[in-house]
């Protein structure tokens, strides 16, 4: 009789070698979590803080904000800085030129610089490389120096004290073009061959292609140029001389150098000035970090 013996192979022994020995051991990825935590505390607390004492400034009465020592939290709340301002100021008009002027703002941004970084990005053309030059040299060059020829570019065509005398200029924005170019460059191009064999033309490709697959691309630079744009004090206020045209950073100030320097309804301002970016970040943070991660924004 013929037995078969079945071999069986010794186990594997363990070499220790894996993620958390590469991470340098369970307790130093310990560390290191709780280091990049109470980092992340430390930073949260030098952004959160102020706008935590502003917000509680505006709910003071006049009289408490000048006592020394102060207190964090007030004993007598009062909405009188926030009545000031809407009873002595254009509140609803400038929010409403501020929405306008930011939202026509991101729309054309987004398709400009999307079709520009397309060109630059899928096409062969003369002049690419001046191109990107010219728009490298944007991103260096200071927005203050071209204050002064903007604003008599401005004024030869009569646009001062309009909308498009703040949507125009922050159209053109290099940043987002360079964005664009770099997301467009990642796509596949059997896609674009594809649809070139089909018969597609470059305005097709571009629009049922490339801009369906750049989301990330597309809601980062429209989040930015919005925030950007609402932000905007120094060219609004430089072009903008109507009350009923003024944004709002633009109006506030103007409130504020009515009154003089009363904290209570500075900060009032500050925080009115400042709440619809804050509601912008809380509906739409997934897609902000989103476009950070995807477009490689710093």
């Amino acid at each position: 009789m013929t037995s078969a013996v079945s071999a069986v192979a010794p186990p594997r022994r363990r070499t220790g070698v894996g993620r958390s020995a590469v991470l340098g051991g369970g307790g130093g990825s310990r560390l290191f979590t709780t280091l990049c935590a109470v980092v992340l505390l430390i930073f949260a607390a030098i952004w959160a803080i102020p706008l935590l004492w502003a917000l509680d400034t505006s709910f003071r009465p006049e009289s408490e904000i000048n006592t020394h020592p102060t207190s964090w939290w007030t004993s007598h709340p009062t909405l009188s800085a926030y009545h000031y301002i809407f009873a002595n100021s254009d509140l609803a008009t400038w929010y409403l030129n501020s929405f306008i002027t930011a939202t026509v703002t991101m729309i054309l941004t987004v398709v400009v610089c999307s079709m520009a970084g397309f060109a630059l990005s899928r096409t062969r053309m003369a002049g690419r490389r001046a191109l990107m030059t010219l728009l490298v040299a944007g991103i260096l060059i200071p927005g203050q120096v071209l204050i002064l020829p903007s604003f008599q570019e401005f004024n030869a065509f009569s646009l001062l004290n309009t909308y498009w005398a703040i949507i125009l200029p922050a159209i053109a924005t290099p940043v987002a073009v360079l964005i664009f170019a770099a997301f467009f460059s990642g796509i596949p191009a059997d896609l674009v061959d594809a649809a070139r064999v089909d018969g597609a033309s470059w305005l097709r490709i571009y629009t049922t292609v490339f801009i369906p697959l750049s989301r990330p691309a597309v809601s980062a630079v429209a989040i930015f140029t919005f925030v950007w744009t609402w932000n905007g004090f120094l060219w609004p206020l430089l072009v903008l001389t109507s009350t009923k045209l003024m944004t709002i950073p633009v109006g506030l100030a103007s409130v504020q150098s009515a009154y003089g320097i009363i904290y209570g309804q500075v900060m009032a301002s500050a925080v009115m000035g400042a709440a619809p970016l804050v509601v912008v970040f809380l509906f739409f943070q997934r897609r902000i970090v989103e476009g950070m991660s995807t477009t490689g924004i710093k």
